[in-house]
């Protein structure tokens, strides 16, 4: 693709737009004056005339939502992604588990979606997980070194105890054995397996009973509360 220029498909895109566009016969350029979409037969378009800049949202998904708009396939009704006021026109990059909490980002980028979804990217995410027991930094060393699940060894990832995190409450909160102790361990995987996090926790011996995800790449949950969103800019 020439530098400066942008795919543009057969359409016009809608106001706002920010998907990413591919060449076609006819070319949509947002007139700078009057704001309309006209087409153009065989040229090409400045990128910057064709979009405006695309989204990045950060949301803490609540524990019970699922991390998709609908939920038609299910029999009864479900908390979905589509009851938060979320922008049209954004997708999550990548997912959460209805039983876990924490930061879910969400793209209009097709590409930025597969980019962080992609466990080839090895994006870091890192997870505040609440387990049951008492480990100690030498039970955590598996973890670090790399354990083998059903479905192969996982990565070397991070991770170290650390002191309860202030955190909101949980709906519904977390179901505690009296006679066992609970304890906070915080991991950083450059992958993402299906419950992987859960997984591992428990192939060392510790259940995993809650779990909150805190980061992606450079973006951090800080600030916000469960059912909220923020725009932000920059990679992911």
């Amino acid at each position: 693709m020439l530098a400066g220029y942008n795919r543009i498909p057969n359409a016009c895109p809608t106001q706002g737009s920010t998907k990413p566009l591919e060449f076609a016969r006819f070319l949509w350029v947002t007139n700078t004056v009057g704001g309309e979409c006209r087409r153009q037969r065989g040229q090409t378009a400045p990128f910057q005339t064709a979009i405006t800049a695309r989204m990045l949202i950060l949301f803490n998904k609540p524990m019970g939502v699922l991390s998709q708009f609908t939920d038609a396939k299910s029999p009864t009704a479900r908390p979905t992604l589509s009851g938060f006021g979320l922008p049209p026109g954004v997708y999550p990059a990548g997912r959460l588990d209805r039983d876990s909490e924490g930061l879910l980002l969400l793209t209009d980028d097709g590409r930025q979606q597969a980019r962080i979804a992609d466990p080839k990217s090895k994006t870091e995410k890192t997870y505040l997980v609440q387990v049951e027991g008492a480990p100690t930094e030498a039970d955590l060393d598996p973890l670090r070194r790399g354990v083998t699940l059903k479905d192969g060894a996982t990565r070397p990832a991070r991770a170290r105890l650390i002191a309860a995190p202030a955190l909101w409450p949980r709906n519904p909160p977390v179901r505690y054995r009296k006679s066992v102790p609970d304890s906070w361990v915080e991991i950083t995987l450059t992958e993402g397996r299906n419950r992987q996090v859960r997984r591992m926790t428990a192939h060392i011996g510790f259940p995993t009973l809650r779990l909150v995800r805190w980061r992606i790449g450079p973006h951090a949950l800080d600030g916000l509360a469960p059912g909220e969103w923020r725009q932000t800019s920059g990679p992911a």
